[in-house]
């Protein structure tokens, strides 16, 4: 309707111009009329001059539209005059059209914030990234699990893990990586999966990153259990009946050697039963040293629930320091205590966190046996992640790296005597406490070995 009547309009005014033109020729060449044939030709200037100025308000109008648009710029609005004319028309056309890309824009900002605050809440790491490592978006997960406030590119993270940094930069779509990354204070097994897409020719890697450590040992620790209460099930079904009755068949051989007194007839019978007796024995010991042993594996099946307190760190530590303070001092063994802050306190079992330490500072005493300037310590600090670490550190000999990651299998152990039990225990009385225990060393320097809630 609007573009109707500037075309109305503009035909009108071009066949009035047209006459003027006309009118204007006929008198040039027809009359001597020279103010009347100069008023016609102003009269036809002043024409074109407002058809000028009549297609450049459209064309203006259009213009201003068409820059609104290109900018995303819908604030603007076009003024409509009280007169009824097709320029007017045509404004509140679009000014229609600009209150329409107005509300779709509104509905895309606010699906954008909606998608934003969704990703910023999941838990799971996310990084969307180019393939040169150009970072576009990470989460709040990611800034979590990385201790960064910003990630502008992959590359930053090489001081973290050089071995992340080349699966990032390498991993396919559809594919599923396992990467492990270790420090002083933590041990992480990151499960990493990609998926790449295309957004405006630009190639962009979106990866799902998650620690998988607990789920790992928490299946690590099922997988034994249940392995040891099947080999100590058999195992006692086949030795207790032996012991019983190594037992009761040497009692009875005493019997008859006692009622055989010192009858010559029965001297070399009696020595007989006698070395038979002494075999018994034998074979009754070492039943019972296997019922032993296998009594002290159930117990990696036995720990009792955690009874959770909150207490303080620096009580739980001086507690541990005094009980074994005469053995420290008779081995020259100088020991610290460092709890930052002092007033730090944890909610745990602290019986069972008692006995975690008591079994690693025995490991850290018998490593620095004849060891100078031998050294123990124990302490307690809020993590990067802020939670609560307590580490046992001492300058031993360390253990070799083809070691390390051996320590807290069952049955595995570096003591001569050793039963391989207790690393063990104390890694599923922390799984109990839902946190972890792990451990660093540097051979010759140091060995931390440390607990984190």
């Amino acid at each position: 309707m609007g573009f109707s009547r500037f075309r109305s309009e503009l035909i009108i005014r071009i066949l009035l111009l047209t006459g003027t033109i006309f009118v204007f020729v006929y008198l040039v060449n027809k009359t001597q009329l020279t103010f009347t044939t100069i008023a016609v030709l102003l009269f036809a200037v002043v024409q074109i001059m407002l058809l000028i100025r009549h297609v450049d308000k459209t064309n203006q109008l259009l213009n201003s539209f068409l820059q609104s648009i290109r900018y995303s710029d819908f604030t603007r609005t076009f003024q409509v005059e009280s007169t009824d004319s097709s320029l007017n028309k045509l404004k509140t056309t679009l000014n229609e059209v600009i209150r329409d890309f107005q509300s779709v824009r509104a509905e895309k900002e606010e699906s954008y914030h909606y998608l934003q605050t969704i990703i910023q809440h999941i838990g799971i790491a996310l990084i969307a990234y180019q393939r040169d490592g150009s970072v576009e978006l990470i989460n709040n997960a990611t800034k979590r699990l990385f201790q960064v406030r910003n990630l502008p590119n992959i590359q930053v993270l090489s001081s973290y893990s050089h071995e992340l940094v080349q699966k990032l930069l390498t991993i396919k779509h559809g594919e599923n990586a396992l990467v492990k990354v270790r420090d002083k204070d933590d041990l992480l097994q990151l499960s990493i999966y990609g998926t790449e897409f295309k957004i405006h020719n630009r190639n962009i890697m979106l990866v799902s990153i998650k620690n998988i450590q607990h789920e790992l040992d928490d299946k690590e620790m099922e997988s034994w259990q249940k392995l040891i209460r099947v080999l100590t099930h058999e195992i006692m079904n086949s030795i207790t009946p032996i012991s019983s009755l190594s037992s009761t068949v040497n009692g009875l051989i005493n019997d008859i050697i006692e009622r055989a007194g010192a009858n010559e007839q029965n001297v070399e019978i009696t020595e007989e039963l006698q070395e038979i007796s002494s075999a018994l024995s034998t074979i009754q010991k070492r039943t019972e040293g296997l019922i032993q042993f296998v009594n002290t594996y159930r117990n990696l099946t036995r720990i009792p629930t955690p009874n959770f307190t909150i207490f303080q760190v620096s009580r739980l530590l001086n507690n541990i320091y005094e009980l074994h303070r005469a053995e420290l001092e008779a081995l020259n063994i100088e020991c610290t205590l460092i709890v930052e802050p002092p007033t730090l306190e944890l909610s745990a079992d602290e019986m069972l966190i008692e006995q975690v330490l008591i079994n690693l500072i025995k490991n850290s005493m018998h490593a620095l046996e004849h060891r100078t300037n031998a050294r123990i310590q124990l302490r307690a600090f809020l993590n990067r992640r802020g939670k609560i670490t307590i580490q046992v550190v001492d300058n031993g000999p360390g253990i070799l790296p083809e070691v390390l990651d051996k320590i807290f299998i069952p049955f595995f152990s570096t003591k001569p005597l050793g039963s391989g039990i207790g690393l063990s225990l104390s890694r599923q009385i922390m799984r109990l406490h839902g946190g972890s225990l792990n451990a660093f060393s540097e051979p010759e320097k140091e060995t931390i070995i440390t607990l984190t809630f």
